[in-house]
């Protein structure tokens, strides 16, 4: 299964002030992103949705609560020469609308060291116009994160100066809120200095949207699941093996009403029955065979379909291993296939 060059995986090395990170993001994803509004059903959605009152509410809560992100919005629409409205409006796109095309799977095996697999689901339209960017933002954390055209880093997977790591999952709820959107959410999670920083900023701040993560930290015994909506946070600590297809499915949250697509509900249940046949496997090897697995020809765990139900397709699988002292991860933009990259002693990658 070979990509061609055209949809390989770039890295960007960017720094600065919130202000010039975020121009030098919309810069990378300028062309791509207004392409893709140019033909985008997503876009389209979302336009008509301007006038909802909440967006002006989450506005003035970022601005005033976090305006080191306020800024990294205002650079990102000046590097994507797109008006700061529009960018903000794609930045709020799943606290708004809850079929935004955004999915994702993830697997997490407790251990020493805890090993964490992900699928990076979103528009096929992006395919081969995403990066991994090394961030360095004046203010906080360095990270280096999975980032798509036009949107804030942090909502899909990265790793920390911290040591701390975060894979993300979309969630479809049938109530959102005025609060702070769930993409400025994530990105503030990158700066968070450990698990328990990062707990209390998910439980202290409002809430517009829904996600999952994943948490983890070198160091820190703990593998943390966490899903929250605008009305209620659930924080799971993971014991055993387990995995998530972007939808709540813990004990307190799961009976919110939400939206399950079929392939959200399919990839579940294969993905915990392939973790049934394989307890004893290597925990990276185990990982990367469900993540990959298409067993399924309608709705595949690994998805490559550009008529996808959800509007999805599998973009990139990392790998995390998180240990006493450091992280370790490799990133793949094609199913068996070598690490596009492999980061083996921090951010930035060794190889490729």
């Amino acid at each position: 299964m070979s990509h061609d060059a055209g949809r390989r995986l770039s890295f960007i090395d960017v720094a600065g002030s919130p202000y010039d990170v975020g121009a030098a993001l919309g810069r990378f994803g300028r062309t791509a992103l207004n392409d893709h509004f140019q033909t985008s059903a997503a876009w389209r959605e979302l336009s008509t949705r301007r006038a909802d009152p909440r967006i002006g509410t989450m506005a003035t809560i970022v601005r005033e609560r976090f305006p080191r992100y306020w800024a990294e919005l205002k650079g990102l629409a000046a590097g994507l020469e797109l008006a700061f409205d529009d960018v903000f409006l794609w930045n709020c796109r799943g606290d708004i609308w809850a079929m935004a095309p955004d999915g994702c799977t993830t697997v997490q095996l407790p251990g020493s060291p805890h090993v964490i697999g992900h699928n990076e689901d979103g528009d096929p339209d992006f395919a081969g116009h995403c990066a991994l960017a090394h961030v360095t933002s004046e203010g906080g954390n360095q990270f280096t994160a999975f980032v798509y055209p036009g949107s804030l880093p942090g909502h899909t997977f990265a790793a920390t100066s911290a040591g701390l790591l975060q894979t993300v999952n979309n969630i479809r709820p049938l109530a959102g809120g005025a609060g702070v959107p769930r993409m400025v959410l994530a990105r503030a999670v990158l700066d968070a200095p450990d698990l328990d920083a990062a707990m209390a900023l998910l439980r202290s701040a409002p809430r517009a949207g829904a996600f999952h993560l994943t948490l983890a930290q070198a160091g820190d015994e703990r593998l943390l699941s966490v899903e929250f909506t605008a009305q209620a946070l659930s924080i799971d600590r993971v014991e055993a093996a387990r995995v998530h297809s972007n939808h709540l499915i813990h004990a307190d949250t799961g009976r919110m009403s939400q939206i399950v697509t079929g392939s959200s509900g399919v990839r579940q249940r294969r993905g915990e029955a392939l973790l049934d046949q394989t307890p004893h496997s290597e925990p990276q090897g185990r990982a990367l065979g469900i993540l990959w697995d298409a067993a399924d020809p309608e709705l595949p765990i690994y998805r490559t379909d550009p008529a996808d139900s959800d509007v999805e397709n599998t973009l990139a699988s990392a790998v995390f291993r998180v240990g006493a002292d450091k992280v370790e991860w490799a990133v793949y933009d094609a199913a068996y296939e070598a690490a596009r990259f492999e980061m083996r002693e921090g951010l930035v990658p060794v190889a490729g």
